[in-house]
Formats: C-alpha cells, sequence, structure tokens
C-alpha cells in the first residue's frame, strides 16, 4: 500500500492553502482546525484517484516585542536591543486516514495520508515536521 512522504503532504496542503483562500479563516482569533478538500492522484497521469475532506490548523497566535532589559543589553555587548516572544499556530496532533482511490478498469487502491487533529499555539520553528 502506497504511503504519501510527509514532504507530499506538506506540498499538498501548502497549495491548497493558496487555492481554498484560507484568509477567510485566518481572520478569526485563535487557533483552531481548518477542513479542506484534498483530491489525491497517484500518478501524474491520475491513473488512480480519489478525494477526502482532510484537516489543517489555522489562525493567530499572540506575540510581542519589547526593548530589552538592561542586564540583557550587557549581556548581549547592547547587541541584542530588542526582546520577542511569538507563538504560532501549529499541529499539535496528527492521525493516518486511509484514502480509497478509483482506478481504471474498476480497480481500486488505498492510500495513508496524514491530517490535523488537534491545533495549538506552540513556539515557532521554520522547520518543525
Amino acid at each position: 500500500m502506497p504511503m504519501a512522504t510527509p514532504q507530499t503532504l506538506l506540498l499538498c496542503l501548502l497549495v491548497l492553502a493558496v487555492s481554498e483562500g484560507w484568509g477567510r479563516k485566518a481572520a478569526i482569533p485563535g487557533c483552531h482546525l481548518y477542513s479542506f478538500n484534498v483530491t489525491v492522484r497517484s500518478d501524474p497521469q491520475g491513473t488512480c484517484r480519489g478525494g477526502h475532506v482532510a484537516q489543517a490548523c489555522v489562525g493567530y497566535c499572540e506575540s510581542s516585542a519589547f526593548p530589552s532589559r538592561y542586564s540583557v543589553l550587557v549581556a548581549s555587548g547592547y547587541r541584542h536591543n530588542i526582546t520577542s516572544v511569538s507563538r504560532c499556530c501549529t499541529i499539535s496532533g496528527m492521525k493516518k486516514v486511509k484514502v480509497q482511490l478509483q482506478c481504471v478498469g474498476d480497480r481500486r487502491e488505498e492510500v495513508e495520508l496524514f491530517t490535523a487533529w488537534a491545533c495549538q499555539c506552540d513556539m515557532c520553528r521554520l522547520s518543525r515536521y
């Protein structure tokens, strides 16, 4: 049974985020689950394909920046003059889901994908998964 890699899933989510218009949902305060439709193809030609409703985390979390304390300035040689604290909306729990693909000639395949099942505000990271 073929399984999508986390990098492939993340790329699909990013492409779908742009195409599905997350901007409207991101304006809602907090960090929450957002459902969207995913079309899965077994290959670029679409020999086998199927659909699934996946979930992602959207929204925003608090962040702030303020002048550093004097002790921080001294310890950093007066180079760390701003202290910032930020939290990002992230997936805190994922689960695997099975998607049935319909193939040419009434053949069926099954693939496993990841979808979010819980969200939270957490430390911002450039590369989390």
